[in-house]
């Protein structure tokens, strides 16, 4: 309910600037909710857009809480886009309201429901780490650019060919990505990780995935959480567990202590990137990149 007051409350001191900001501006602005999906619409519009990421690269997008200028810079964009399935757990009330008067784009809306991932009935209950299944971002991406066509068809021409070349990108590394992990399946390796990002990833892959924590890093892991892992880790003989970007590694930290309190030493590893994109310029700066870096690292650490 504080979120509804705050929107409103900015709404309405940006209302008479809204317009100018908008008619002064040589470019549309669009607004996308994290550095991953911003890297994304990047590759669809090209130069016809401004494209920023409203959560700086590094942060979570489970515990965020857009702040007053965030608001501010929401209700000024000429269209948001957002990942949905409660990625954006905090901002999903804000989204509601605004899309009253702002034009919004909610990428899974393009998505089968039947490859969706559920750990129970609930709506919040969905994975919305769809990004970790290289095919599944392909189909998002394809319908966000259907949906930005809508909006702006004088830029039809562009979307198309830019979509063309970027699921191209896109087809290439799934391939990559499929191959590498044939070989760490063939030797019988599982992917341990501080929390349930890649459940898409194993399922695509056919590659076993483990976590600590569940689907949101607002969850805590408990001592059964960490005794069950530990055990896992130690039966299967793995030899890399990892940490993430986004989450503190002192709970997959403890995992490694125990296993090694039972006279199995295994590394610590990572860390992964997950909800967001390392900083731009680096090379896990883009989504292609943040794929192949984290591949890279499971593949290292695991095999070789």
């Amino acid at each position: 309910m504080r979120y509804f007051f705050l929107f409103v409350f900015v709404l309405l001191i940006s209302f008479s600037c809204k317009t100018d900001s908008k008619e002064s501006r040589e470019k549309p602005l669009i607004v996308a909710t994290t550095s991953i999906l911003a890297d994304g619409i990047k590759n669809l519009v090209g130069d016809q857009a401004d494209v920023i990421a409203l959560m700086p690269a590094g942060v979570d997008p489970h515990l965020y809480k857009a702040s007053v200028r965030d608001l501010d810079l929401l209700t000024n964009a000429d269209l948001v886009v957002y990942h949905g399935l409660y990625l954006e757990g905090k901002m999903t009330e804000i989204f509601e309201k605004l899309a009253l008067s702002q034009s919004l784009i909610d990428i899974s809306q393009g998505l089968p429901k039947s490859e969706l991932i559920r750990s129970g009935p609930e709506a919040h209950s969905v994975d919305p780490h769809i990004w970790f299944d290289v095919n599944l971002w392909s189909k998002a991406m394809a319908y966000t650019s259907v949906e930005l066509i809508s909006l702006w068809p004088e830029w039809q021409s562009t979307l198309e060919s830019n979509s063309a070349a970027y699921l191209d990108q896109l087809q290439v590394l799934d391939a990559e990505v499929r191959l590498k992990v044939n070989e760490l399946r063939s030797a019988g390796q599982i992917l341990v990780t501080a929390h349930d990002a890649f459940a898409y990833f194993g399922k695509a892959y056919q590659l076993e995935v483990k976590s600590l924590q569940g689907l949101s890093t607002l969850s805590e892991p408990g001592l059964r959480d960490l005794t069950e892992l530990i055990q896992l880790v130690q039966v299967n003989k793995v030899k890399a567990i990892f940490a993430e970007q986004t989450i503190s590694p002192k709970a997959i930290r403890a995992v490694a202590a125990g296993a090694a309190e039972n006279y199995h030493q295994v590394k610590l590893a990572g860390p992964l990137y997950t909800d967001s994109l390392d900083a731009v310029g680096t090379p896990a700066g883009t989504y292609i990149g943040m794929v192949k870096t984290n591949l890279k690292i499971i593949y290292e650490n695991l095999l070789l």
